[in-house]
């Protein structure tokens, strides 16, 4: 019995000095696992006004204090072969040639640790599609391996992300501190710490140059209210925070206007309020948004005081709509094209941000009173509330045709051409349906100011259904100079409606 009792005892021996081992090579290494699961403690939001002295050191002192929580983000993604555009921005295959392998592609942009557990915000761009994350430090020296990262939750809508360290180092992680966005104006000194142009924890120092400002997101026809600002922002500050005089986020930076291939800044930046990711945060961490959708595309033209009048609308105020999915929410409320909502839960609707806000922020499976205006009646009609995936949305838009712009210089600075047997099928036109094809719009005008593109089929203008050029023409010449063009169109498989003042 003795040797046996020597086996296990020698087993045992070896399992401990193994245990030690991996503990002293964890030490050196200063890094140590971190466990899949965890709560996300979200920091406080300090609404308090800023006062206090402002002197030669007050940037000094909120780079000293905000830099530990900014990292440097390094992305790997592979790119897809490139395909073929047929007219109208079909895809095709290349014929004959096998498609070229995918590319292997690396990336860099910033975040911010907000949890001393490893979560970091970021910029959903940043680590889309991306195969592997890793997060450089604040302190961490050049040449030192990057820390490993996972995705966590994304919001394409607001282009924010979760990521989570899969390893720490020994020192604990500073977390970022909370500002309230909703108190910033114009004029307020703002910081910006990111990493352009791979030059990690580069400080730029501007004011707040508007609030409230609507840009496009990745979602088509869907924009959010962003800052902003002329702190310098470049390629690689994406995911950054931008900070106020108190070193508390008020801001993700996002994007920037150029007017050069490589982004170089111009003065013009915007970031996205830290309020709209505040919201959203605890559905980060879940892994998924959920949001309110009630499944109508909006007239981007807003409504005018000539408009109510024609419409018959109580106010310059309301959301026209332009397009209602079939089999979704709206659609089985009995909404159409044209309606103009507003009213939604009660409460008065000023324009398309006001309703997509409140529609966003309402529970689905809610049911809700929406109030209309249809043909210069007042309606009201319950809508149940339904859930938009904006991850998938993204993927829907993504598999749509594209489409080209060119100059052109007719009647509402578009040109229309016959409907071809070959262009109906690639545009999936039901048959018997549209009078003509959107083939150029010029960029600046009214055409493209009101929504249309190339390849949209016109169907029926001002309520009068067209099944020729020659039809949508004489349609278009009884329309007085100043008065509003309703075009319903054709699009990606489904009937929309475009508003255009004419010239």
């Amino acid at each position: 019995m003795a040797p046996r009792r020597s086996l296990v005892f020698y087993g045992l021996l070896i399992a401990l000095a193994s245990l030690v081992a991996g503990m002293v090579i964890a030490s050196r290494l200063e890094y140590s696992p971190l466990s899949s699961a965890g709560d996300l403690s979200i920091p406080a939001t300090n609404s308090a006004p800023i006062d206090g002295a402002f002197d030669a050191t007050t940037f000094r002192r909120i780079a000293d204090a905000a830099s530990p929580s900014v990292v440097s983000i390094r992305t790997t993604s592979l790119r897809p072969a490139r395909v073929l555009e047929l007219p109208f921005g079909i895809p095709e295959a290349p014929r004959g040639r096998r498609p070229a392998p995918a590319q292997r592609v690396t990336a860099a942009g910033s975040g911010f640790i907000i949890d001393k557990a490893g979560f970091l915000l970021t910029n959903n761009h940043v680590v889309q599609d991306a195969s592997t994350i890793e997060v450089k430090l604040a302190g961490m020296a050049d040449g030192e391996p990057w820390l490993p990262a996972k995705l966590v939750g994304r919001d394409p809508l607001t282009d924010s992300a979760l990521i989570q360290l899969t390893k720490v180092p020994e020192d604990p992680l500073v977390a970022a501190r909370f500002g309230d966005s909703s108190k910033l104006g114009p004029g307020d000194w703002v910081m910006a710490i990111g990493n352009p142009f791979r030059l990690s924890n580069t400080v730029t120092v501007g004011v707040v140059s508007a609030v409230g400002r609507l840009q496009p997101t990745a979602i088509d026809g869907r924009a959010e209210e962003m800052i902003q600002t002329d702190a310098a922002i470049n390629q690689g500050n994406s995911g950054g925070p931008l900070l106020n005089l108190r070193g508390e986020v008020v801001g993700i930076n996002t994007m920037i206007v150029s007017d050069q291939i490589g982004g170089g800044n111009l003065g013009i930046g915007f970031a996205i309020p830290i309020n709209s990711v505040v919201e959203i945060l605890p559905q980060l961490h879940k892994g998924k948004v959920v949001r309110g959708l009630i499944g109508v595309g909006l007239s981007g033209t807003p409504i005018t005081r000539e408009d109510a009048r024609d419409l018959g609308l109580p106010g310059a105020s309301g959301a026209t709509v332009s397009q209602v999915n079939e089999g979704g929410p709206a659609h089985k409320a009995g909404l159409r094209i044209g309606d103009v909502i507003v009213e939604f839960n009660g409460k008065l609707v000023r324009d398309n941000s006001t309703l997509v806000s409140m529609v966003t922020r309402t529970a689905p499976g809610t049911t809700v009173p929406v109030t209309i205006v249809r043909a210069r009646k007042t309606m009201t009609l319950n809508v149940r509330i339904g859930e938009f995936d904006s991850e998938q949305q993204l993927v829907t838009q993504n598999q749509a045709p594209s489409d080209a712009a060119s100059p052109s210089d007719t009647g509402l600075d578009m040109r229309i051409e016959t409907i071809t047997p070959a262009i109906a099928r690639q545009l999936e036109l039901p048959a018997g349906r549209g009078g003509a094809v959107v083939s150029e719009v010029e960029p600046s005008g009214a055409a493209a100011q009101g929504g249309l593109r190339p390849g949209d089929v016109i169907i029926a203008v001002n309520d009068e259904t067209t099944t020729s050029v020659s039809q949508v023409r004489a349609a278009l010449d009884r329309i007085a100079s100043g008065r509003l063009a309703r075009l319903f169109i054709w699009r990606a498989g489904q009937e929309l409606l475009v508003q255009v003042r004419k010239p």
